[in-house]
């Protein structure tokens, strides 16, 4: 029994974590052989929304309000919508001296999700991107988005997102860089496949017609409104060229404490997005979702100690197990260094990487925890990051 729970542990994190990006890579291959699909690059020239819901963010503001004027999109057929709900830093006033900017303000703070669905009564557009304050798009992002919606297969399109990084590179950074450059990858094999599971809140552009309000405790918005799309049928599609740039969080500790966040949202999802886990229904699309978010939300990380446990059990049976339980020792080793290394900031990107990992598994394991226990809040601590304050904080 040991031994079985050692190799299915091993199978379900060497899968999530390997197994799948192989799967995709085949799949793509072959679909990449046999199928030349044509790259939609016609005049569609909709119009389209920017929808930025901000609390506090007046300090990037300013930046922000230069990045969207650099957009290539015609001016006549973009919009600016920030909802600044709750703000008690003057938000508000400062975006309302910017002709250009349309502003929506009420006193009281309902969280992100009350600020999206009350400014989505207002967009008049056929397209609507979701951004963060504090990430600075490229100026193609407009067009390469919308293009995607010539199809009218799909419903909602994501864009990528990048960690800039300080010259000196701080240690809290490098592994959040890592990460999402791994993503980022999946992502845009997923969409070269079928459809890319999720889009996160940097860029997240939908049909405006195919909205429907989100519950108001609802942890992660973007993510719920995006598969909520799939449900009704659509592909969400991943823009790689529309970029968005955000600083890395201030420390190992912020981040975790988004990672907790973004846990309990991954396990509150679950059963709001419930019939997306019926491989009948949903087809290919499910086997992604499975691959992609349930098992690295639920059963990676007791899969992590079942293995280390179950080796440990396991050392009088054999040379591979003593090998491999040596192996798990230097890998937890990495972990312990890279958190000296992060005590003392010194940037060494690789060794950093196991600490990541494990801080990243840890928080899902506190996010469940959280969640369980009724004490994960709608509304987002704001949390500091490097060289400017963060976004997505409502």
């Amino acid at each position: 029994m040991i031994e079985f729970l050692f190799w299915l542990s091993l199978i379900i994190v060497g899968y999530t974590y390997i197994g799948y990006i192989l799967v995709l890579l085949l799949i793509w291959g072959v679909k990449r052989a046999l199928v030349r699909e044509k790259d939609n690059m016609g005049d569609y020239e909709p119009e389209v929304t920017i929808f930025i819901a901000a609390y506090n963010e007046k300090e990037v503001i300013p930046a922000k309000v230069e990045n969207l004027r650099k957009l290539d999109y015609p001016s006549d057929k973009l919009t600016f919508l920030w909802v600044t709900d709750g703000s008690t830093d003057g938000s508000e006033e400062l975006l309302r001296q910017y002709p250009d900017m349309k502003v929506l303000h009420e006193p009281q703070r309902s969280g992100k999700v009350g600020a999206i669905n009350r400014g989505m009564r207002y967009v008049k557009s056929e397209i609507v991107i979701f951004c963060d304050a504090n990430s600075m798009l490229s100026p193609a992002t407009v067009r390469e988005v919308v293009r995607h919606f010539q199809n009218p297969r799909v419903g909602c399109v994501a864009g990528e997102k990048h960690i800039l990084l300080p010259q000196h590179e701080a240690v809290q950074g490098v592994g959040e860089g890592v990460y999402w450059k791994i993503e980022s990858f999946i992502k845009r094999l997923e969409s070269e496949v079928n459809s890319t599971v999720g889009a996160a809140g940097e860029i997240c552009a939908i049909r405006t017609d195919l909205f429907e309000p989100l519950e108001p405790d609802t942890i992660l918005d973007d993510f719920v409104l995006s598969l909520r799309i799939v449900e009704k049928g659509y592909k969400i599609k991943y823009a790689h060229k529309a970029v968005a740039t955000e600083t890395a969080s201030f420390s190992i500790g912020d981040e975790l404490k988004r990672k907790v966040r973004i846990a309990a949202g991954c396990i509150q999802a679950i059963p709001r997005l419930s019939s997306l886990l019926n491989i009948f229904r949903y087809g290919f699309f499910s086997f992604q979702y499975w691959s992609h978010k349930v098992l690295r939300w639920l059963a990676v990380p007791p899969a992590i100690i079942i293995i280390f446990l179950a080796n440990l059990f396991l050392l009088s049976s054999g040379v591979f197990y003593k090998i491999f339980f040596a192996l798990q020792i230097i890998a937890y080793s990495l972990v312990f260094l890279g958190h000296i290394l992060r005590r003392k900031n010194i940037p060494f990107k690789y060794l950093f990487l196991p600490y990541y990992f494990m801080v990243m598994n840890s928080a899902l394991v506190w996010g469940l925890i959280r969640y369980v226990r009724g004490k994960q809040t709608v509304n987002w601590e704001k949390a500091q990051r490097l060289q400017m304050q963060s976004g997505n904080n409502h």
